[in-house]
């Protein structure tokens, strides 16, 4: 078992980063790049050249490409002790065309030149727009590199940073001694209420280890899974960030900083990271904190977008088993009969009908009907509101379980083994509980864990319908604005769900029939 286990898991490893890799492909070699700038408005108030350094700076932004402006390649050359900042005013200087620039300019251009051109690079130089003997509004010469960023370079690189770790040196100007640090009486709730916490000086975050009232009230820093950063989603923030941190407005309670000072405030001291000079050049975060770990989330009153889509995904699961495989028996024992037909027709009326067309059906009858919200608002947030999504989801997946319960137990109802029993005397009951519906019940179990995890992953359609600030809409707003970063990191979530949950669902095939080995035998 165990070396299945390890085979699996090896082959699910391999096939994420195969996964990953195509979605790469597709994203940075085949879909036409200028298409994130189709709702950037930014991007149509940009003139002359000027727009060719914003697109290039976007492309780079986007991950597309490797760029480097001249300036920037002088700017490094002041940094290193290279160059002083005279000769850098003197060099920085491109002239209208290449013939009119200083001499200054053209050694250092020359440098420039043959330094990114040795590293692959592609040189572009782009003359300054004139409009009469005046150089034209954004019109100013141009001069960098770029490379494009192969996908084996972008696979690599994903990779090796999907996991950090937090530890003293993450810092390197920190006031104050190194180290670690545990209470048991965590300082955010004034010294006098128990709550252990592991607080850390040169690390990222300050608190490393804490507990709270938020589910699953132990939290930690230390080990961060880095999915890859939003372009235009959550502009700047980290897609775990987006999927884990609450949402709706913000939550103000009474808060004790470090210095003793006593606010109603949202600020979520746990959450707290380094700011360089943050501490000393802020006089309110002077009267709050002691030190640089001053940059701080807010306190919401809604739930994290992976909070959403779990609760409306996990109630479906739980209806959905409750619901169908009940009925899936009944109708295996009733075949031909009346409820068989009934259950047959909910089928077949659950699968001609296009998934969207029932979820608007199900919207309008709900709401005009039984005037229950067809929408969420975090702001104001009633259990209400999760009533229409479930039941879309819930309704379909019921006639998924009833369609398969029912055709396994018939195909068990035939077997020989059923007759014997009959011949041996056994009731009709007693074969159905003891053999058809234990045999029966082993292909369904597989599918458990799937369903389970994939209540983490939210429904794309549903969320985006009932405007569920779930998972699965982030994924539908990341493909409209051409958010490549989301859209990988995405990819990523759902595929080790997938490889988690066909593992899971082998293992408990294991333990619902011990008849099932997974190890193989010499013959």
């Amino acid at each position: 078992m165990t070396k299945y286990l390890l085979k699996r898991l090896l082959h699910g490893v391999i096939s994420i980063i195969f996964v990953v890799a195509i979605v790469m492909l597709l994203i940075y070699s085949f879909m036409d790049r200028n298409l994130i700038f189709g709702s950037d408005s930014a991007y149509s108030h940009q003139k002359n050249n000027q727009k060719t350094s914003y697109v290039y700076q976007k492309w780079e932004d986007f991950g597309y490409l490797d760029y480097v402006p001249y300036s920037d390649y002088l700017k490094s050359l002041v940094s290193s002790g290279d160059m002083d900042e005279e000769t850098y005013t003197a060099a920085v200087k491109l002239g209208q065309t290449a013939e009119k620039d200083s001499d200054a300019t053209k050694e250092y251009v020359a440098q420039f030149t043959e330094y990114y051109e040795s590293k692959g690079y592609t040189i572009e130089r782009v003359d300054a727009v004139m409009q009469r003997r005046k150089v034209a509004d954004g019109g100013a010469s141009l001069l960098f590199a770029y490379k494009n960023i192969p996908v084996t370079t972008r696979l690599v690189k994903y990779f090796a940073g999907l996991i950090s770790f937090d530890s003293v040196n993450a810092i390197e100007d920190i006031e104050g001694e190194r180290g670690l640090t545990w209470t048991w009486y965590d300082p955010v709730y004034g010294g006098d209420k128990f709550s252990p916490a592991l607080i850390g000086n040169g690390t990222k975050h300050k608190y490393l280890i804490y507990v709270d009232s938020r589910f699953p009230f132990i939290h930690q820093n230390m080990i961060s899974i880095n999915l890859g950063e939003s372009y235009t989603v959550n502009q700047g923030i980290e897609i775990t960030t987006t999927m884990t941190q609450p949402q709706g407005n913000t939550k103000k309670s009474l808060i004790t900083y470090e210095t003793g000072l006593e606010e109603m405030s949202a600020d979520n001291l746990h959450s707290a990271t380094y700011s360089a000079t943050s501490y000393q050049d802020d006089p309110i975060a002077v009267a709050r904190y002691t030190d640089n770990y001053t940059s701080v989330l807010l306190n919401r009153s809604g739930k994290s977008k992976l909070g959403y889509s779990f609760i409306i995904g996990i109630i479906d699961v739980v209806l959905a088993y409750l619901l169908g495989l009940p009925l899936g028996v009944l109708m295996a024992r009733k075949k031909d009969k009346l409820i068989d037909k009934i259950g047959t027709v909910y089928i077949m009326f659950i699968i001609a009908i296009p998934s969207l067309a029932y979820i608007f059906l199900f919207k309008a009858i709900g709401g005009t009907v039984f005037h229950l919200p067809t929408q969420f608002d975090t702001a104001a947030e009633k259990w209400t509101m999760y009533i229409l999504p479930i039941i879309s989801l819930c309704l379909p997946a019921i006639a998924g379980l009833m369609k398969w319960m029912r055709r396994f137990m018939i195909d068990q109802m035939s077997a020989d083994y059923v007759k014997f029993a009959r011949s041996g005397g056994l009731s009709e009951k007693e074969i159905f509980s003891k053999h058809i519906m234990k045999n029966a019940a082993v292909p369904m179990c597989h599918d458990i864990p799937a369903s389970v995890l994939g209540a983490l992953t939210g429904a794309i359609i549903t969320e985006r319908v009932y405007s569920v600030p779930g998972v699965g809409n982030v994924l539908t707003q990341a493909i409209s604005k051409y958010d490549n970063g989301v859209i990988v990191g995405i990819t990523m979530f759902y595929a080790v769900l997938s490889v988690l949950a066909l593992i899971l669902g082998d293992v408990l095939m294991s333990i619902v029939d011990p008849r099932i080995s997974f190890s193989s035998k010499d013959r």
